[in-house]
C-alpha cells in the first residue's frame, strides 16, 4: 500500500491485473481462490476509474499545507565557486595563510586533487558589511551587496560527496547515483502546473556545458516521465524538435497528432501503461509549446532598461539571459526553473581560475544578473512568493589546492565538510546568515547544515512535508529526502 500524496499517480492497477493472467501467476495465487482473483481484477478497474490525475498528471494541485512559496528559480554553479572567497569571511585563515594545514584537520580525510600537508591561504579578496543586517560580503560580488537585506546566506552547509557528479545528484536527487527523480521533478509531481501550455519544469543551462550529473541532474528517475526538466535554450529555436516539420502545416500537425492519440488510448485502455498516458500528454504539451513557448523565450518583448539592468543581450546564450527568462518563466506560471551555469571550478589549473582576477571576472556574469532578478521579481510583488536558490555541488578547501600549490595562480580543492549557500525570497528570513564554520573554515561550528535539509527546508516553503512527498518504486516509498533531512525553521518568515 503506497502513502504517498497522490496514490492514483504511483500505482499502475492495470498492469498488476495482467500479471494475475500469467499462467505462472495463476497457479501462485489460485490457492487464495478464484474468487480473490476476480476481486483483485474489480478493485484494479475501480483503481483505474478512480485515477483522473493520470490523464492530466501536470494539472494543478493544492499543496498539503499552505504554501510560502509558489515556484523556484534554482541557480546552480556548476564545479562549485569558493564561499571562502565570497560569503563566508575567515580573520584567522587570513593571519595564517601560508602556514601548514594542522593535523586535526586532515586526518582521515581524503581530496580530489591534494596530498600531504597543504598550505592555509586566507582570501585575497577584500570583504566588508552589507545591509542593515550586516552581511559580510566580498568585493567581487557589488551588485548583490546592494541587496542585502534579501539574502539568507547559510554557512553550515555540509554534503557527502567530493566529487562532482555524485555531489550534484546528491543535491538534486538525494542520491549520489544516477536512477533517482531530480528536486524539479519531485516538485512538479506534486503541485503540477500553472500554464498548461509551458512545461513545469524548465532547465536553461550556460557556458555550454551540461551540467555533471547530466541529464541526471534534471531527469524524472522512475517518475512518469512527463516530470523530467525540459530543456530550453535562449538561442535559436528555444525547444529542439517542436517546430513543425518542414512541409508539414499546423492543421496536418494537429490531424496526425489526433490519430496517434487515439492509437495511444487504445493501447492505455487495453495495458494501461502510466508511459503511454505520459506519452499522450507530452504530445499534447509539445504542440501547445509550439506557440507559448518562443512567445516567453522572446526577451526582445522586455524593455531596454530590464536588459541593461540584467546584462542580457537577444540572441546570445548566457546566463543574464537565462536569469532574465527564468522570471518571465515563473510569471507565466512555470513551477519550477532550473539554471546550471559552468566555470566554477576554481583549481587554479589557469587564469581563469585564479581566486583573485578569475573570479572577479566570472563573478561578473553572475553577480549582476542575479542582483537584477531579485530586485525584478520584489518590484513585481513576485519575491515572496518566488524562492531563489543560489549554490553548488560543495565548496572548496581552505587551503591552496595540492598540483598548483607551487604556482602563481590561486586555487582551491574540492570541499564537502563545510560552505556557503544563499536563498532568497518566498518566506526566507532576508538579511541573515544561518549557521557558522570554525575559525578556518574547515567545518560547522554552529547549526550543520546538510543537504537533505536544504531539500527539506525547499519542499517545505511549496507546503509539503518532505517525508510525505513519496512515490513507490520497487517495493519502496521513495523521497526526495532519502531517510533524513530536517526544515531549517529558523530562516523562515
Amino acid at each position: 500500500m503506497t502513502h504517498s500524496l497522490f496514490p492514483s499517480l504511483t500505482s499502475a492497477p492495470s498492469l498488476a491485473s495482467l500479471q494475475h493472467r500469467t499462467r505462472r501467476h495463476f497457479f501462485k495465487e489460485s490457492v487464495a481462490g478464484i474468487g480473490a482473483m476476480a476481486l483483485g481484477e474489480m478493485m484494479a478497474k475501480q483503481a483505474i476509474a478512480g485515477a483522473p490525475a493520470m490523464e492530466a498528471p501536470l494539472q494543478q494541485r493544492p499543496s498539503p499545507f499552505a504554501p510560502r512559496a509558489k515556484q523556484v528559480i534554482y541557480l546552480h554553479l556548476t564545479g562549485s565557486p569558493p564561499h571562502l572567497d565570497l560569503f563566508d569571511y575567515k580573520p584567522e585563515l587570513v593571519k595564517r595563510s601560508d602556514q601548514d594545514c594542522p593535523d586535526a584537520y586532515l586526518k582521515g580525510k581524503r581530496f580530489a586533487f591534494t596530498s600531504g600537508t597543504p598550505k592555509l591561504m586566507g582570501t585575497p579578496r577584500n570583504f566588508a558589511q552589507y545591509g542593515q543586517g550586516g552581511l559580510w560580503l566580498s568585493d567581487a560580488l557589488p551588485n548583490l551587496q546592494r541587496v542585502a537585506d534579501e539574502l539568507c546566506i547559510i554557512r553550515s552547509m555540509h554534503t557527502d560527496q567530493f566529487n562532482h557528479a555524485p555531489a550534484e545528484l546528491l543535491v538534486y536527487t538525494g542520491s549520489p547515483r544516477p536512477g533517482r527523480p531530480s528536486m524539479g521533478s519531485w516538485v512538479t509531481y506534486g503541485l503540477g502546473t500553472e500554464n498548461q501550455n509551458l512545461p513545469g519544469f524548465v532547465v536553461l543551462i550556460s557556458s555550454g556545458v551540461q551540467p555533471n550529473g547530466g541529464r541526471n541532474s534534471y531527469g524524472s528517475g522512475f517518475l512518469p516521465s512527463v516530470y523530467q526538466g525540459v530543456q530550453c535554450r535562449s538561442k535559436g529555436d528555444p525547444v529542439l524538435f517542436a517546430s513543425d516539420p518542414p512541409g508539414m502545416p499546423r492543421h496536418l500537425r494537429r490531424r496526425s497528432l489526433d490519430a496517434l492519440q487515439e492509437l495511444n488510448a487504445l493501447q492505455a485502455a487495453d495495458f494501461g501503461h502510466p508511459e503511454t498516458l505520459t506519452r499522450m500528454s507530452q504530445y499534447e504539451l509539445a504542440f501547445r509549446m509550439q506557440t507559448s513557448v518562443p512567445e516567453v523565450m522572446d526577451i526582445t518583448r522586455e524593455s531596454q532598461s530590464t536588459l541593461e539592468a540584467y546584462g542580457a543581450e537577444p540572441g546570445a546564450a548566457s546566463f543574464a539571459n537565462n536569469c532574465l527568462l527564468a522570471r518571465r518563466l515563473v510569471e507565466q506560471g512555470v513551477r519550477y526553473v532550473q539554471l546550471f551555469d559552468w566555470g566554477w571550478d576554481f583549481h587554479g589549473t589557469g587564469p581563469s581560475e585564479d581566486i583573485r582576477d578569475g573570479l572577479t571576472k566570472k563573478c561578473a556574469t553572475m553577480d549582476k544578473p542575479v542582483a537584477a532578478l531579485i530586485e525584478d521579481l520584489r518590484s513585481r510583488g513576485m519575491l515572496e512568493e518566488t524562492l531563489i536558490v543560489l549554490g553548488g555541488e560543495f565548496g572548496r578547501t581552505p587551503f591552496r589546492e595540492g598540483r598548483t600549490a607551487k604556482g602563481q595562480i590561486l586555487g582551491r580543492d574540492h570541499f564537502p565538510d563545510c560552505y556557503s549557500m544563499m536563498l532568497v525570497g518566498g518566506g526566507i528570513r532576508g538579511g541573515t546568515t544561518y549557521g557558522a564554520s570554525d575559525e578556518l573554515g574547515f567545518q560547522p561550528a554552529v547549526d550543520p547544515v546538510h543537504v537533505h535539509d536544504l531539500q527539506a527546508t525547499i519542499l517545505h516553503q511549496l507546503g509539503f512535508d518532505h517525508e510525505r512527498l513519496t512515490y513507490r518504486f520497487q517495493g519502496r516509498d521513495f523521497r526526495l529526502t532519502d531517510v533524513s533531512g530536517r526544515v531549517i525553521d529558523s530562516i523562515l518568515t
